[in-house]
């Protein structure tokens, strides 16, 4: 297991019954049983009944931790292969998918950051003055998260160089693994690395995915500028705001950290964090020109992470590395992939989607209840799909929402990203995921965060982002 700092130790204490810990297993024997004989659903194909029988379980058991990591996607690969839900190349498409290259990669400069203590030298220079208090110190990670994402285009990848940093920030401020005000500092990296910069055109995948099949299916060309002017002033500037003062006030940390964070002035940069320095801005500027070079950012990051490795450069060694590399994590990464691949393959994402736009009823007229309507079916495909997979089963279906609805095309494209902006349960943001995992962060303490702000964002910040469409245009 990846040891960087903050990593928590699996908690100890009274253990539950031995109902509720038999209770995960015997609801595998019946996710099995029903594998086995599906039932029968009308003119749904007996494979698609299957497929949903595993997804469903597959997400429920991520999102409510019924069996640790890797156990369930573990389980995943195992019934889907089984049960000949899907090929092999789709299930175990993870393993060959750019993000799961792009975990790798940060992994293995993750550790460099934690074993050359560059880590701790950046912690300093970055939140050093910002450490006055602990919600100077959550502002200041939340503004680093965000600003990040307008030069570097990888959520996980953001999350991945931000973590070790944070992370050697809370030991110098002496916020130990178990500390609540570690723990909110953990959830604002990922938090603010994935939600806001959802409104910024490169920053995430699934604002590259909706970019790609507007232009692909409809012809529509999203550029940064109307992109950012729609989205960013309400869903990524306020949403930041409100994320912060959520973090304080559910993982509050009482007293003053004067000085605590700042970097000893006199230390030199040693060998290993020259060169380690190097490799980062490199790879740094890369993530932010992909544009013109067009390499993904997870050879970048896997780039970066082969250099660290080299005897040459001899920044990650070959015991660190066996000790430290993350399976977990990587097995996680892989099964994610692979259920929405399953979702993709077997017809379900788009099944459900019309089967939820037959339940609304739209008729066009009201703008305000249908695009209400638009963004449940939206939330509830996000559930299904996770919100990475939700543009590419959404859009495909975006001209019958338009047609039913009345909304112009556009408008419903750019609903997509209130949807995937919101995050109600951790496992819908893989990266969050990822991040939790890194930062030692629970499915409880991750869920005591998203729920919340997905409640202010429904009754604040969408019905504001609805005014702001409005005076911009995109409202009748």
């Amino acid at each position: 297991m990846l040891t960087m700092p903050g990593r928590q130790t699996r908690r100890t204490g009274p253990q539950p019954p031995t109902a509720a810990r038999h209770a995960p297993l015997a609801l595998l024997g019946l996710v099995v049983l029903l594998l086995l004989f599906p039932p029968a659903l009308g003119a749904v194909p007996t494979p698609t009944v299957q497929a949903a029988i595993l997804v469903v379980f597959t997400i429920a058991a991520w999102a409510f931790g019924l069996f640790v990591e890797p156990v369930v996607s573990l389980t995943f690969f195992l019934l889907a292969i089984v049960f000949h839900l899907a090929k092999p190349a789709v299930v175990f498409s993870g393993f060959q998918s750019t993000a799961w290259w792009l975990v790798l990669g940060g992994s293995i400069t993750g550790i460099a950051v934690d074993v050359t203590g560059l880590g701790r030298r950046l912690a300093g220079l970055l939140f050093g003055r910002a450490t006055a208090s602990y919600g100077r110190i959550v502002a200041a990670v939340a503004a680093t998260s965000v600003g990040l994402a307008f030069v570097m285009p990888s959520t996980a990848a953001r999350i991945l160089l931000l973590m070790p940093i944070v992370l050697a920030l809370a030991d110098r401020l002496g916020l130990a693994p178990g500390r609540i005000g570690r723990t909110g500092l953990v959830m604002t990296v990922v938090a603010a690395s994935n939600m806001p910069p959802t409104t910024i055109l490169p920053a995430n995948i699934p604002n590259a995915v909706l970019l790609g099949a507007a232009d692909t299916l409809y012809g529509i060309k999203l550029t940064y500028g109307p992109y950012l002017l729609l989205h960013f002033p309400v869903l990524g500037a306020l949403k930041t705001v409100l994320l912060v003062g959520l973090v304080c006030r559910l993982f509050p940390e009482p007293g003053r950290f004067d000085g605590a964070g700042a970097a000893p002035a006199s230390a030199p940069l040693s060998r290993d964090e020259i060169a380690l320095v190097l490799i980062l801005g490199a790879a740094l500027l890369l993530f932010a020109t992909d544009f013109l070079h067009g390499v993904s950012p997870a050879w970048v990051s896997l780039g970066a992470g082969l250099v660290c490795l080299l005897p040459a450069v001899g920044l990650v060694t070959p015991t660190s590395f066996a000790e430290r590399a993350n399976l977990t994590v990587l097995i996680y990464a892989a099964g994610f992939l692979g259920v929405g691949a399953l979702i993709a393959d077997s017809g379900l994402g788009e099944r459900l989607s019309r089967a939820l736009l037959h339940l609304a009823d739209l008729a066009p007229g009201d703008v305000t209840v249908n695009l209400a309507k638009l963004a449940a079916i939206g939330a509830g495909l996000g559930f299904l799909t996770t919100l990475s997979g939700y543009p590419a089963v959404a859009t495909p279906l975006a001209q019958d929402f338009a047609s039913a609805s009345g909304i112009p095309l556009y408008t419903v494209l750019m609903l997509q990203v209130v949807v995937f902006s919101t995050v109600f349960l951790p496992y819908q943001s893989p990266p969050m995921m990822i991040g939790m995992q890194l930062g030692g962060a629970s499915l409880r303490d991750g869920a005591r965060l998203c729920l919340p702000l997905a409640a202010a964002t429904v009754l604040i910040l969408i019905p504001l982002d609805y005014l702001w469409w409005w005076l911009l245009g995109y409202i009748a």
